[in-house]
């Protein structure tokens, strides 16, 4: 039995990191037909177009008012080099693969300069181990890989959508096959992936070292249709205003698109919502510009961790937003200043 811990024993240690237990590779993108999906792929390449657009960003009110300077505004080009990735005309379905390693070790940091904390923490850990054992996490996890939330836009008006999952370093080499679209966005309790969910939770819980899936996705959007492999951020103004990623000449996802993915799992943030949000320290969704999880509200991630870490009683709820935020990994340690 794993022993309750001590309130209060232990302080926030001023160096405390964690190594992430989910680690996806990129996605390479490929294009296949549907009813020859698992033979022959064919490797996407970047693009790149130079196109003559018009201007359409909203303009000053005198601009607006002003005919003649409007008609003098919108005349102007809008002068666009970006690059571009799209099926070939005699393909209908794209093909994404990555493979992702799912790792044990939660309860020991990568780096602590506190031993007292390091107990208290490591009991916690392992209560939580003990109770759970990863269960529920696992089970986010396994339906975010089976219903391809990993495809992002590619997963928009597909015809049909399938993943294979393909459990390598197991002797049996097992495999699942999943209708992504069957199993949907919406709630995580689809026992269909419940065999996956095992192979996790036993990987993160410790019963076995490491676990290594590979992960295939296909969906059918229509042939010639557009693609959208990961955009890089651009620092410098240069000849292209959209630069898209590839790895070794073919488009990709980078592995911190398809991590978050994974980890949209975060349905405790509130008592109701609509749609799970990734796991991060502040509830952060910059695309709708919020922090679901304020610090004035007692929901973020350090607030919950302290206590956790140092022996306090926290929710059920809030340990499995803990947890997923220790698989995530990250630099936790408390400022001295």
């Amino acid at each position: 039995m794993a022993k309750e811990p001590k309130k209060g024993k232990a302080s926030m240690p001023s160096v405390l990191a964690f190594e992430k237990k989910l680690v996806p590779s990129d996605a390479q993108l490929f294009a296949v037909n549907w009813a020859e999906r698992h033979g022959t792929a064919q490797g996407l390449k970047l693009q790149e177009k130079s196109v003559r657009g018009t201007i359409s960003n909203r303009l000053s009110t005198a601009l607006e008012n002003d005919p003649t300077k409007l008609d003098a505004e919108v005349e102007k080009a809008n002068l666009q080099t970006v690059d571009h990735c799209a099926l070939p005309n005699d393909k209908d379905t794209l093909k994404l693969r990555f493979t992702l390693k799912v790792l044990s070790g939660v309860a020991t940091p990568s780096a602590c300069n506190s031993p007292d904390f390091n107990e208290t923490y490591r009991t916690a850990v392992n209560s939580y181990v003990e109770k759970t054992g990863f269960k529920e996490l696992a089970q986010r996890y396994a339906t975010n890989i089976a219903n391809a939330r990993f495809l992002w836009r590619n997963r928009v008006g597909a015809e049909q959508l399938e993943v294979r999952v393909t459990h390598v370093n197991s002797e049996a080499k097992t495999q699942w096959v999943f209708d992504a679209k069957a199993i949907g966005l919406i709630g995580f309790d689809n026992q269909a992936v419940k065999a996956l969910a095992t192979v996790i939770s036993d990987s993160l819980s410790g019963k076995t070292e490491f676990a290594l899936l590979d992960i295939e996705a296909y969906s059918q959007l229509g042939e010639g249709q557009e693609v959208y492999p990961s955009e890089e951020l651009v620092t410098e103004k240069g000849d292209k205003s959209k630069i898209l990623y590839d790895t070794d000449g073919v488009a990709a996802l980078h592995s911190q698109k398809v991590g978050n993915a994974l980890r949209t799992i975060d349905t405790w943030y509130a008592d109701s919502v609509e749609r799970p949000i990734a796991v991060e320290a502040y509830g952060a969704v910059t695309n709708l510009g919020t922090a679901y999880r304020k610090p004035t509200e007692k929901k973020d991630f350090y607030t919950l961790f302290d206590k956790f870490g140092t022996g306090e009683t926290i929710g059920e709820n809030e340990a499995h937003y803990v947890m997923a935020m220790l698989v995530r990994g990250g630099v936790f340690g408390q400022s001295s200043k």
